[in-house]
């Protein structure tokens, strides 16, 4: 299925690429993308935090973590998104010029629900690894502020829009459109609301 502005849908990859009819395991289909899907973010992160200590130029150590992260986004948007969890997103061009975002999901047909693309274990691997490095990105952009490293805040600035982007990319090609997010949003909110509100009654 391909989610755009438009809600067209569309078949996504080639016939060969169809998931095999099995029933959904926890082992490890793809060990090499799972480990790529980790090596570059999580490589990225230890760098910046032992780069001090393991070298005393600044702009060796600034190069480096910017290709791992560099590598990372590529990795993650172009392989491992597409084989860990069956969603791919990019952008492209239209015939009159104008660029639009293309989010997509591998369809599934009904006889195949029961099935995945990936395993439980891969789709775990995947959105842990999407969710909390953007997250400690974040944690070390307000450490770099607040001890005033200013020299390292395009690097960790970097860091944040690059996997923020791949997140926010795969997080619409899960959920759909924005006003589908924003509805998931307002539905949680709203749950949550009503759960402190009876939990509150039932204990007075």
């Amino acid at each position: 299925m391909l989610r755009m502005d438009s809600n067209e849908d569309v078949s996504l990859f080639d016939a060969e690429e169809e998931s095999p009819k099995n029933s959904r395991k926890s082992k490890i289909k793809h060990p090499v993308a799972s480990f790529f899907h980790l090596f570059f973010r999580v490589g990225a992160i230890l760098l910046y935090l032992a780069c001090e200590s393991l070298s005393s130029s600044f702009i060796a150590c600034m190069v480096s973590v910017i290709l791992l992260l560099s590598c990372d986004f590529w990795t993650v948007k172009n392989i491992t998104g597409r084989l860990l969890v069956g969603l791919r997103w990019w952008n492209q061009v239209d015939e009159d010029g104008n660029s639009h975002w293309v989010f997509e999901s591998r369809k599934v047909s009904g006889s195949e629900r029961s099935a995945s693309v990936a395993s439980d274990a891969e789709a775990r691997i995947f959105w842990l690894g999407l969710i909390i490095c953007p997250v400690l990105w974040i944690i070390f952009t307000f450490s770099t502020l607040f001890s005033f490293r200013i020299k390292w805040l395009a690097v960790v600035l970097m860091g944040v829009v690059l996997q923020s982007a791949n997140l926010y990319g795969y997080v619409r090609c899960k959920v759909g459109t924005s006003s589908n997010l924003k509805n998931m949003a307002t539905n949680y909110l709203g749950q949550q609301f009503l759960r402190q509100a009876v939990s509150k009654q039932e204990a007075s």
